[in-house]
């Protein structure tokens, strides 16, 4: 087994990333590590199975198959508000610890106004901080400071578990399963990458079909989804 590792590779844990990027990075030239990939010294180790991936901005991860999810900081993820504790409300991400979440970490809540959220509510939150150390801390708002599409999702709608390589497929720039699907039903969703989906639409109906539309593009590759995607608008 080489190892060297370089984009697009089936990788293994140990491995070095061998990337002309990693070797010009600089102040200017930033290097961004996502998961499955860890700074060792001078060298970038790869620490996950799976493929090896890029995006232009210079960010590297690998791509793995995984069951349990395991929290990252700056990814969005839907949970539910499991429990309140004093000023904290702890929520159920799917990980091995439920995630903080400070009643004023959202737009506009101070000590006098505070958020409207109870035991069950479904949070749609951006991690903040994620160690081994503490447990996962969630926010709602953005980097900005304004809430965005996170927070508190409307009563009524529909939560389900997908796998986490679904969850990042549907959730890529080039699968158009989601849009194709905002042109045929009028609904809401909150997709996050830890797995789980919530979705609010008209009626019942309405909200399994679009479920099990998002359930069979388990298996599809991206060019599937995309003629996938066109037979929808088509019927």
């Amino acid at each position: 087994m080489d190892k060297l590792a370089t984009v697009g590779d089936i990788v293994f844990p140990g491995q070095v990333l061998k990337e002309e990027a990693i070797k010009n990075a600089n102040t200017k030239n930033k290097v961004i590590l996502g998961p499955g990939l860890k700074k060792r010294g001078e060298d970038i180790i790869v620490s996950k199975c799976g493929i090896l991936q890029k995006k232009s901005n210079n960010l590297f991860w690998v791509n793995c198959f995984q069951k349990r999810y395991m929290p990252v900081r700056d990814e969005t993820v839907v949970g539910v508000v499991a429990k309140k504790t004093g000023d904290y409300f702890k929520v159920d991400i799917g990980s091995c610890d439920q995630a903080m979440l400070y009643f004023l970490s959202f737009e506009g809540a101070t000590k006098k106004y505070r958020p409207d959220v109870n035991v069950g509510d479904v949070i749609f939150g951006r991690l903040l901080v994620t160690s081994s150390d503490m447990e996962p801390e969630i926010v709602c708002i953005n980097s900005n400071g304004k809430k965005g599409n996170l927070g508190v999702q409307a009563p009524g709608g529909f939560l389900f578990s997908v796998s986490l390589n679904l969850a990042r497929k549907i959730l890529n720039p080039d699968c158009l399963l989601l849009s194709s699907l905002g042109k045929v039903f009028r609904y809401e969703s909150a997709i996050g990458m830890n797995g789980i989906v919530w979705i609010k639409s008209e009626d019942i109906t309405t909200t399994i079909a679009i479920a099990n539309a998002i359930l069979k593009a388990e298996t599809m590759s991206i060019p599937e989804i995309k003629q996938f995607s066109a037979q929808l608008l088509k019927s």
